[in-house]
C-alpha cells in the first residue's frame, strides 16, 4: 500500500529579506512565514541565538531589533525586513568584549552557558539605556528569562560590575590577550 502525505497548510511563499546583522547587510530569499530565530541561525549563521522553548517563555532567543530586546522565536522573519539586528555574537566591539560579556565569565553568571546569550542580550539592552541600573530594575529587565543554574545572585553581580565599568568608563582588556592561568600550582 502507498500512502501518500498532504501537507495541511499550502507551502508558503519566497519573498526577498534583508537586513543588517552585526553590523554586516545581510539579503536572502526566505519563506514568508520564517521565524527570525531561524533566518538567524540557519541563513545567517549565528548559532549564538539559542532555540530554546519556541514559545517565548525562556528568552534563550534574544536579539536586539532596532536596539530594543525581541524574542525572535516570536517573530516572522519579514516583519523585521530592513532592520538593525544585532544578536550576541554583535556585543563585542572588536577584539573587546562588551562589558556584561566580560563580568559574566569573571562573576560566574553563565553556569551551563545555554541561556547566557538571551541574559547578554537583554542585559546590554539595559546597561545601553540606563548605566546604573537598581536592582529592582535589573530584576525587572531579565524577568524574562529563565536561567536553572545559577539562582540569579551571580548575574545580579555581573550586572553591578558591568554597571561599574559602563559608568566608570574602566578600559576593559583585548579579549585575544593572554590571561593568567584559571588553574595555578596545576602545571607541574
Amino acid at each position: 500500500m502507498t500512502h501518500f502525505r498532504l501537507p495541511m497548510l499550502p507551502a508558503s511563499d519566497e519573498v526577498p529579506w534583508s537586513s543588517r546583522v552585526n553590523n554586516v547587510d545581510f539579503s536572502s530569499s526566505i519563506e514568508s512565514n520564517a521565524i527570525l530565530l531561524d533566518i538567524l541561525r540557519d541563513k545567517v549563521g549565528s548559532l549564538g541565538t539559542k532555540r530554546g522553548c519556541d514559545m517565548g517563555t525562556c528568552g534563550c532567543c534574544t536579539v536586539l531589533i532596532d536596539g530594543i530586546p525581541k524574542l525572535s522565536c516570536l517573530t516572522l522573519a519579514k516583519e523585521v525586513n530592513g532592520s538593525e539586528i544585532t544578536t550576541v555574537e554583535g556585543l563585542a566591539d572588536g577584539h573587546h568584549l562588551h562589558p556584561i560579556q566580560e563580568t559574566f565569565a569573571e562573576y560566574g553568571g553563565s553556569q551551563c552557558g545555554f541561556c547566557t546569550p538571551g541574559f547578554l542580550v537583554v542585559i546590554s539592552a539595559l546597561l545601553d539605556e540606563n548605566p546604573s541600573p537598581s536592582d529592582e530594575e535589573i530584576k525587572t529587565a531579565i524577568e524574562g528569562n529563565l536561567c536553572r543554574c545559577t539562582g540569579y545572585q551571580q548575574i545580579l553581580d555581573s550586572v553591578r560590575a558591568a554597571s561599574n565599568i559602563v559608568v566608570n568608563a574602566i578600559n576593559t582588556d583585548d579579549s585575544t590577550s593572554a590571561k593568567s592561568d584559571p588553574h595555578p600550582g596545576f602545571n607541574d
